[in-house]
C-alpha cells in the first residue's frame, strides 16, 4: 500500500508460493484489469469475483523469476492506478 500510495490493495493472503491478493475495485480498475496489466509485462494470474486475484507459480521458480514477478505485480499496479 505504501509503495503505490494507495490502499487498492486490501490484503496479500496464502501460504507457501499459493497466494491471493484482494483489493478495492474502482470502476475500471478491478483485479480483471490488474491481470491484463500483468499479463502484458509477462505474468499470468487469475482474478476471481472481481476483486481476489490468486498467484500459483510453478513449485521450481527461481529466487530471480520470483523477483521478477514481484516486481510485475509492483509495476501493473502502479501503471494502473496511474492511468
Amino acid at each position: 500500500q505504501e509503495e503505490v500510495g494507495t490502499d487498492v490493495i486490501q490484503t496479500v493472503r496464502g501460504k507457501g508460493l499459493l497466494n491471493a491478493m484482494i483489493i478495492t475495485p474502482n470502476g475500471d480498475k478491478n483485479a480483471m484489469a490488474l491481470c491484463m496489466e500483468m499479463k502484458e509485462m509477462g505474468l499470468i494470474a487469475k482474478p476471481t469475483h472481481g476483486d481476489i486475484i490468486r498467484f500459483a507459480p510453478p513449485l521450481v521458480i527461481s529466487d530471480q523469476e520470483l523477483s521478477d514477478g514481484i516486481q510485475i505485480i509492483r509495476d501493473a499496479t502502479y501503471k494502473l492506478l496511474t492511468k
